[in-house]
């Protein structure tokens, strides 16, 4: 297999060119335009389609990637898009779709899409997503659907404000002693929360950039963007909470996908590329989340399958120093496994490097672990400029008298690396998925052995066996008793009879790996076929003659 992992990274590596020469992220527009032209260039392998309209009017498009009958192959959904404020995920759910069609000829991606379905869901957030490319930026996350965050009776009444007219909606920090703030003494740029236990203390209130329109307290509590897809699913699901929805699925994106995704049987491996990373580092085995009558914990055999392709995912993008990730209320990935009850894998893709004091530029050790200074640091080393803006004293009709600067990091950069940075990324979890694919459930016979018995009997013993490394389907999938099992069917003619044995049985699922042995007692001459299929491993039939 390392070998096979190893030829994918090269022949992505050299043979594909990133599909549009942009120089930005995509837009709505510009993502219709790139999936129209891939399946219009390509209609026996690409199929698209509308599955959702948002409040926004804009479009959920949803790719068929494949050959063949779809839903009757083993299939990975790959989904991005799921925060907002993340269009790196919009790039990689689409970048992989146009690379992996872009090597299409290729002996080993041609056999791969005619075992395997792909569905590609690019943008679950394209309100929020076009958020990037407005007059004035600012991050966003929800949808169009107005809502009344601050549970005034009001809607959308406390938005932000451009104070310093950049164009950006960055921060804002007021000269207060009874605020909480310091400077960090690492970059004098940014602040931190002050220490009380160490004798510390704060000097700053630090507040996002705006006012507060409706005089309650709080600034821009109350803004354009309603509900955030990543917060509105079933699982873990929280009320009451800004961005949540009223109640769980209660968005028109949310409903399309997961009516979409129950009906496919086939998928067993769901891909995010969202805010959790469960593949650099992999989830671990906690008996507890298991002992509940509501499970939150990962089963032990799928969290094995989970560190497998950890492991995996480590070798083929060569990513290192990925920060600890906590899913949040409603999270599109956790909803993946306990309430899909498929393998969820899940990664934001990149984050910002850890980067060494330069010592020829007089840089020191941090002594605080603070997002902004370690930007600062990297974006520095990489010559990247005008991504922050320096504080400058604005007057403030709330803080009359009192110093009040606007500047700070501007919107999305923490989470969305430089553009000319997308393709490698996108490249190298390009590999991971198809590097992924290989790992699939696959069933196959073995050790088949026939018996000659007394009385025209011929007894027939074989292995199912799963030579895959993933499990046919999760453990937690098995406790849901929604996910499809593994058929075994004896086609025998009129004049063959069971004297043991069943002539259709199903089976749970089997480990990568693994097998099951089953035995069959026939009496009668002839040829048989005996067909073992599941929707997340095809079928495999093979005949034999008692």
């Amino acid at each position: 297999m390392k070998k096979y992992f190893l030829s994918l990274f090269f022949l992505f590596a050299l043979g594909t060119a990133f599909a549009q020469n942009q120089q930005d992220y995509s837009n709505n527009a510009t993502l219709a335009k790139r999936i129209k032209a891939l399946a219009d260039q390509n209609p026996q392998l690409v199929k698209y389609k509308s599955i959702a309209q948002t409040v926004g009017g804009k479009d959920i498009w949803m790719l068929t990637i494949g050959t063949g009958k779809h839903e009757q192959k083993p299939a990975i959904a790959v989904v991005g898009g799921v925060e907002g404020k993340h269009l790196l995920g919009v790039e990689m759910a689409l970048g992989f779709a146009e690379k992996l069609i872009k090597n299409a000829k290729t002996d080993s991606i041609k056999t791969l899409l005619g075992k395997q379905t792909f569905y590609v869901f690019p943008n679950m957030s394209p309100d929020a997503t076009e958020q990037y490319f407005a007059k004035v930026k600012s991050e966003r996350s929800g949808n169009a659907n107005p809502t009344d965050d601050d549970r005034d009776g009001k809607t959308n009444e406390d938005g932000s404000e451009d104070l310093d007219a950049n164009g950006k909606i960055t921060a804002m920090r007021v000269l207060d002693p009874t605020g909480k703030y310091k400077l960090n003494p690492d970059d004098s740029r940014s602040l931190i929360l002050a220490d009380a236990s160490k004798g510390e203390t704060g000097k700053y209130i630090l507040l996002p950039e705006g006012i507060d329109n409706d005089k309650d307290g709080a600034f821009n509590e109350d803004d354009e963007g309603g509900v955030h897809f990543n917060k509105n699913s079933s699982f873990n699901y929280k009320n009451f909470v800004a961005g949540a929805g009223e109640y769980a699925v209660a968005e028109k994106e949310n409903r399309a996908l997961f009516e979409l995704l129950f009906d496919a049987f086939n998928v067993y491996a769901v891909v995010t590329f969202g805010p959790v990373n469960n593949l650099s580092t992999p989830v671990t085995f906690n008996p507890a989340g298991i002992s509940k009558r509501i499970i939150t914990g990962w089963f032990e055999s799928d969290a094995k399958a989970n560190a497998l392709v950890s492991e995996q995912y480590n070798k083929i993008t060569k990513t290192k120093d990925a920060p600890k990730t906590q899913a949040e209320n409603g999270d599109f990935s956790q909803w993946a496994y306990f309430h899909y009850g498929r393998l969820s894998f899940s990664t934001p893709g990149w984050w910002v490097p850890k980067v060494n004091p330069d010592t020829a530029r007089k840089e020191k050790k941090f002594t605080n672990e603070d997002p902004t200074a370690a930007y600062l640091r990297w974006a520095n080393s990489q010559g990247i400029a005008n991504t922050f803006t320096p504080w400058k004293t604005v007057n403030h009709p709330d803080f009359p008298g009192q110093t009040v600067e606007v500047g700070g990091l501007d919107p999305f950069v923490l989470i969305n690396p430089p553009y000319k940075m997308v393709d490698d990324i996108v490249t190298k979890h390009t590999n991971f998925i198809v590097g992924l694919s290989a790992m699939a459930p696959q069933l196959d016979f073995v050790n088949v052995k026939t018996e000659k018995v007394a009385d025209g009997l011929t007894r027939i013993t074989l292995k199912v066996m799963n030579t895959g490394d993933l499990p046919t389907y999760t453990k937690i999938g098995d406790r849901s008793y929604f996910l499809k099992k593994i058929v075994v069917d004896v086609a025998a003619s009129a004049n063959q009879s069971f004297v043991s044995g069943r002539k259709v049985q199903s089976l749970e699922s089997i480990q990568g790996k693994d097998h099951k042995e089953l035995s069959w007692l026939i009496k009668g001459s002839g040829k048989i076929t005996i067909s073992a299929t599941s929707p997340t491993t095809g079928s495999k039939s093979i005949e034999v003659i008692l």
